[in-house]
């Protein structure tokens, strides 16, 4: 939608997901890739069928500790995205048997660990970080996801209260889509440096960590993450695969 045909049709503002959750729930802006813990509680309408999922390790959503995961008792959290903090609240009970507390931080590794067992890595802060020297438990909660589920993981979708028919909204997203996914190699190169990552990492990250279709297994894998996080499944409309 930037710098494909579809621009002309849109009006584009960029905040982080829970930010962008917030500008649909006062009014801000029509449509948003929201959290799906977001669309649950504020019941909105989801336009099928891209979005952000995985199939296994994710990479950008890390929960990284100084103690054993089964004795973590307390998690720093970087709360950018409410569907991240659901996701390790799940991962932690259902894998590790514990129900720790979440605290609000800024996403800085060592002040997180400073003050809490674990902390909880999302996004640009996750990818910058060299996996292999850190000196601390590191697990990748979309593998621990599909560990649990064998199901896919369904982090955001697109969704809000557009006045425009739903046939027009999809249009946009999979012309959108089609552009972006043929043109991955000029956008990873436009982008990589802003995000402060390699070229490399950029390039796995979108084109092998991150699934942008939404069919039938991801559905199931979103029902499931509902349930279990104890969120309204009704809220989360059947989507198409996008093609």
């Amino acid at each position: 939608m930037l710098r494909g045909p579809e621009r002309d049709q849109v009006r584009l503002r960029f905040e982080t997901p829970a930010v962008c959750a917030e500008v649909i729930e006062q009014g801000g802006a029509h449509i948003g890739l929201v959290p799906v813990a977001e669309i649950a509680r504020q019941q909105l309408e989801t336009v099928p069928g891209c979005g952000i999922a995985c199939m296994g390790a994710v990479r950008s959503i890390l929960l990284i500790s100084h103690v054993p995961l089964r004795k973590v008792r307390t998690v720093a959290a970087d709360m950018s995205s409410r569907t991240s903090v659901q996701l390790a609240r799940v991962i932690l009970r259902e894998r590790y048997g514990v129900e720790p507390g979440f605290e609000r931080h800024m996403p800085v590794l060592n002040d997180m660990l400073a003050s809490s067992d674990a902390a909880l890595l999302i996004g640009d802060a996750a990818l910058r970080l060299d996996l292999d020297s850190l000196p601390y438990d590191t697990v990748d909660l979309g593998a621990e996801w599909l560990e649990l589920t064998g199901l896919p993981m369904v982090f955001a979708q697109w969704a809000g209260k557009s006045p425009l028919p739903q046939a027009t909204l999809q249009d946009i997203l999979n012309g959108s889509y089609a552009f972006g996914k043929a043109h991955i190699d000029e956008l990873v190169k436009a982008e990589f440096e802003n995000r402060r990552v390699t070229a490399a990492l950029a390039y796995e990250y979108v084109t092998g960590y991150i699934r942008y279709e939404i069919g039938p297994d991801e559905l199931k894998g979103l029902e499931a993450f509902l349930s279990l996080a104890g969120l309204d499944a009704e809220a989360a409309t059947p989507a198409n695969a996008c093609r």
